[in-house]
C-alpha cells in the first residue's frame, strides 16, 4: 500500500513583492497597536485590532500556501480589496476616536499606528484594484 503525501508549497516570492511587503508591514502596524490598546487597557481598541489581524493573518497564509490557486470558490483579489476598503474606512474612524479622546500615551500611540495602517490599507487596495482584470485573461504579473 502506497501513500502520496502531498506538501504544501510555500511562496517565499509573495513575501518579496509589493503586495506581500505590504501585507506584512499591516501585521506589524497592527502589532503595534494592538500592543499600545492593551498597555492602555481599552477593551474596544483591543478587539478591533485583534480582529483585523486574524483576518490579514489568514490573507497571508492563503496567500504564501497558495491556497487561493486551490479555493477557487472566492476570486480572492476581490475579497482581499474589500476586507482592505472598509478596514482603512474603520480604522481611520478608530484612530480619529483614539486620538482625540485619549486618556494616557498608550492609547494615542495606539491611534497614530492605526493610522498608519489605514494608510497602508488604502495603498493595499490601490495595488489590488490595479491589478484586478474582470474581463481580461490573467497574467503573471497580476501575481505579484
Amino acid at each position: 500500500m502506497t501513500t502520496k503525501q502531498t506538501a504544501m508549497e510555500v511562496d517565499t516570492a509573495f513575501l518579496k513583492s509589493r503586495r506581500g511587503i505590504v501585507k506584512v508591514t499591516e501585521m506589524v502596524t497592527l502589532f503595534v497597536a494592538f500592543v499600545c490598546f492593551a498597555v492602555a487597557s481599552t477593551p474596544k481598541y483591543i478587539a478591533a485590532t485583534a480582529l483585523e489581524f486574524f483576518i490579514t493573518s489568514l490573507l497571508l497564509v492563503l496567500y504564501l500556501l497558495k491556497l487561493n490557486k486551490r479555493l477557487t470558490f472566492f476570486f480572492w483579489p476581490l475579497v482581499d480589496v474589500l476586507n482592505s476598503v472598509f478596514a482603512s474606512v474603520y480604522f481611520i474612524t478608530l484612530s480619529l476616536m483614539a486620538m482625540t479622546s485619549y486618556i494616557n500615551t498608550g492609547m494615542l500611540i495606539g491611534g497614530i499606528m492605526c493610522f498608519l495602517l489605514a494608510v497602508l490599507l488604502c495603498a493595499e487596495s490601490y495595488i489590488l484594484f490595479s491589478i484586478i482584470t474582470f474581463n481580461r485573461p490573467r497574467t503573471e504579473t497580476q501575481n505579484t
